[in-house]
């Protein structure tokens, strides 16, 4: 049984694909194993995972008909691990060089049964930027609910948010197996899986506590052309079972008193996806159809009553400039802005 499970799904991944797995390869700790899910790639990406999987015994192809998402793709990859750990490696990402080591031994030496890392963001231009998860040290499960679950599940508008990258953990195979965790939908997935990881209390033998290191061991390419940038035409049925599965854990494990005001914090933090999402690239609309649409979504009883209730502070310029814009119905000048953004 290897030590640590890699998951990796692979879709259109061709030009990326190589460095990301020999990031893996590259790994002085070699007690792995990686999990490769074809996700109905159309491109080269099914022959190299092949080839990859040919060349060492410590990596597995598997291979799904159809794009059925990163989610499926990492649910498969849940029910083939191994390892008493799991790491998570998106395909365009990479391992730094010791990273599953780094991670591995933090691990060890706190006897936690969870470690994280910093990482890397890399921009387009080549541009890199070190974003800490949280300052170094060991967490217990009452630190971990308030410095992580706390702004996870309900600060989601006061900048700089609390990023819910999966990535940058090092998982207990054993809790998620326990929990029965599984990944859904085709956005937010990360933050739910995390939610569903840390939210319940830790017992059973488990060790609840969370070893961070500042050291950046992950580098995560940021892509103009992924999912979260085009437009959804499905977004609020995601958006709603988003805020369906945070209901289930606020009455599951009291966390309305931890984050009184969450409700209204996710629905204006959907509210702005939401508007943002009508104006993105990828739909024939009009730009006044685009209007009508964010027009419609303001009128949501659930999104208009946390307009009234909650004026959002702190966030971002072009975030508070929108929610102004929403705040005084000002659509017509919200359309301009955006048409001008996004040169639509």
């Amino acid at each position: 049984m290897p030590a640590v499970s890699v998951i990796m799904p692979v879709y259109q991944a061709e030009s990326s694909l190589e460095e990301s797995v020999g990031s893996v390869l590259a790994q002085g700790f070699h007690d792995w194993e990686l999990i490769l899910i074809d996700d109905g790639s159309t491109d080269a990406s099914p022959a190299l995972c092949d080839r990859f999987a040919a060349s060492d015994p410590r990596i597995r192809a598997l291979h799904q008909p159809g794009n059925r998402g990163v989610s499926e793709a990492r649910t498969r990859g849940l029910r083939e691990v191994r390892g008493e750990a799991v790491a998570f490696l998106d395909a365009d990402d990479a391992f730094v060089p010791g990273a599953l080591e780094t991670l591995w031994s933090l691990r060890e030496r706190s006897g936690a049964g969870t470690a994280g890392c910093a990482h890397w963001d890399v921009s387009p231009g080549g541009g890199e930027r070190i974003e800490l998860l949280l300052p170094a040290g060991t967490y217990g499960p009452e630190e971990v609910r308030d410095a992580l679950v706390r702004p996870l599940f309900g600060e989601r508008l006061r900048a700089p948010l609390f990023n819910g990258f999966l990535w940058r953990f090092l998982f207990d195979a054993a809790r998620i197996r326990r929990l029965g965790i599984r990944f859904e939908g085709a956005y937010l997935e990360d933050e739910l899986f995390l939610l569903d990881y840390f939210v319940p209390p830790w017992g059973l033998g488990e060790d609840g506590r969370l070893a961070v290191t500042e050291e950046p061991l992950y580098r995560y390419r940021e892509n103009a052309a992924s999912a979260t940038r085009k437009y959804m035409p499905r977004i609020m049925e995601t958006l709603d079972r988003y805020v369906e599965r945070k209901e289930e854990l606020a009455a599951a494990y009291g966390l309305d008193e931890l984050c009184p005001d969450w409700r209204d914090q996710t629905a204006w933090a959907d509210l702005l996806i939401a508007v943002g999402n009508e104006y993105a690239r990828g739909t024939d609309k009009s730009l006044r159809e685009r209007q009508a649409a964010v027009e419609a979504l303001c009128r949501r009883e659930d999104l208009a009553g946390a307009v009234r209730r909650l004026r959002p502070e702190g966030m971002g310029r072009n975030k508070q400039v929108v929610a102004w814009l929403i705040r005084r119905r000002w659509y017509g000048l919200l359309s301009l802005l955006y048409q001008w953004k996004n040169h639509l």
